[in-house]
């Protein structure tokens, strides 16, 4: 699978493309070449997001969750399906995915890939929400108007808002989060519509031992 970028696309599902060319030191041939285009029977139509976890895809489609083995990248296979609406992005962590969609951020068990549960009692109630992020047991999520949702779980089935930092703190249009360490400091860059790039300070060095 490491031979290869994975790509969703709404009206091919599922593309990959053999980024080899890149690893063997000459500039000169950088061409990249499609070795996969794959979308059986619709299953992936509409598909807006992946997240990978070893060699299974877990795609994000208006349906909800596919789950797809790509053990043999160019043969892949459905393993599992979750039905939820206007499924958006997923993060993984360990046995549960996480999931934002038209309802807010849900909990998927994936212990068993060919047997996914969505967990209903583990859904926080987000307008909007959007992109994610996960940081050992917190979970960022942009959610539009309503700014970015800082959520503890590190009980997964007992999810909790902490805090929204919103249009009050400059938040106006959050569509997607990163977070990442620069300089000793933790920070979630925010991708914030027509605001352009807003960047959080989540941690201080001179506070935080």
């Amino acid at each position: 699978i490491y031979h290869y970028a994975v790509v969703t696309d709404a009206e091919e599902g599922l593309i990959l493309i053999d980024i080899n060319t890149l690893a063997d030191g000459e500039p000169r041939n950088n061409f990249l070449k499609r070795a996969l285009t794959w979308n059986e029977k619709g299953v992936l139509e509409g598909a807006v997001h992946i997240t990978m976890g070893g060699h299974l895809a877990y795609i994000a489609t208006p349906e909800g969750i596919v789950i797809v083995d790509l053990k043999d990248p160019l043969k892949p296979v459905v393993r599992g399906q979750v039905g939820l609406p206007e499924a958006r992005a997923s993060g993984l962590q360990l046995n549960y995915l996480f999931v934002t969609h038209a309802g807010g951020l849900s909990l998927i068990d994936v212990s068993d890939p060919d047997r996914p549960q969505l967990l209903q009692d583990a859904t926080v109630p987000l307008e909007e929400a959007r992109g994610l992020a996960i940081a050992r047991s917190w979970i960022y999520v942009a959610s539009g108007a309503q700014g970015v949702a800082v959520i503890d779980a590190e009980r997964p089935l007992k999810m909790v808002v902490q805090q929204m930092i919103g249009p009050e703190e400059g938040i106006v249009d959050a569509h997607d989060i990163a977070v990442a360490h620069t300089n000793a400091s933790l920070f979630a860059y925010v991708a914030d519509g027509d605001a352009g790039l807003k960047v959080l300070q989540l941690t201080d060095p001179e506070s935080v031992p």
